[in-house]
């Protein structure tokens, strides 16, 4: 971002001048303002950012990889690659050692999890990206268990050993949890508004678009529950009810 905002005010003349000061842009955590003095410019500067942000495919901004494809594929990809190298920096000292499974556990979920699930109630995931993420889980099951490749163990056994839900089940209940929150808004919050909104009778996705949504994911998380959206958006107020479906997941394997 930084450098998108480098690259704009560099090719273009902005600003405002209070006094004997210009401004160029302010900008904090995920809050980017651009300053124009004339609405004209402002359009300049506007058609500017876009001609810069269109040679980018791909950039992280606040810990997750925006990509040019708008899907969550290429993020789930790189938190399984930090996941990874996390995993194996602890082999030796952590997974390794005599500690108890138990102890072991609890480090994998304080320090490892995390890293895993940064971001994920965010994400729109196929199934493609299911299995990967569950085939991850396993891997770092299997090393925090001391079970190699040698060793003839059913991913079932491993899941038994060590009582940890799924992680696609514990996604699930962190996204259900953040619709929960939106549907819990004022009904004229844009949130909420965007997430009930009927397109156009018109409208088509665009060529190249993902099939797979944020809000088609959490559809099918209800339709398990044998809800549709609008239903679902009826049940805001029932926290106990809500609270069951946004563990439903994690007490599922």
């Amino acid at each position: 971002m930084d450098w998108l905002l480098d690259r704009t005010v560099e090719s273009c003349s902005i600003g405002v001048v209070f006094g004997q000061s210009s401004f160029t842009d302010l900008d904090f955590a995920d809050d980017v303002f651009l300053l124009a003095e004339l609405l004209e410019l402002l359009v300049l500067i506007l058609e500017t950012t876009a001609s810069e942000a269109a040679v980018v495919e791909e950039f992280v901004y606040l810990g997750s990889l925006i990509h040019s494809s708008t899907g969550s594929t290429c993020d789930i990809s790189r938190r399984s690659a930090i996941t990874r190298a996390a995993m194996q920096s602890l082999e030796n000292q952590i997974w390794r050692s005599m500690l108890a499974i138990s102890t072991k556990l609890k480090l994998y979920n304080t320090c490892i999890l995390p890293i895993s699930l940064y971001g994920s109630d965010c994400w729109a995931i196929s199934k493609t990206d299911a299995r990967k993420i569950d085939a991850l889980d396993q891997w770092c099951l299997r090393m925090l268990l001391g079970i190699n490749g040698t060793n003839f163990v059913r991913n079932d056994d491993v899941r038994r050993l060590t009582k940890q839900p799924k992680l696609t089940a514990i996604i699930q209940s962190r996204r259900l949890t953040l619709f929960w929150h939106i549907m819990h808004k004022d009904d004229n919050a844009d949130a909420k508004r965007i997430l009930l909104a009927s397109p156009p009778a018109d409208w088509r996705r665009q060529l190249g678009r993902p099939r797979i949504t944020w809000l088609s994911t959490v559809q099918q998380d209800l339709k398990q529950h044998q809800l549709t959206l609008l239903e679902a958006a009826d049940l805001d107020q029932n926290c106990a009810l809500w609270r069951m479906m946004s563990t439903y997941g994690t007490t599922q394997s």
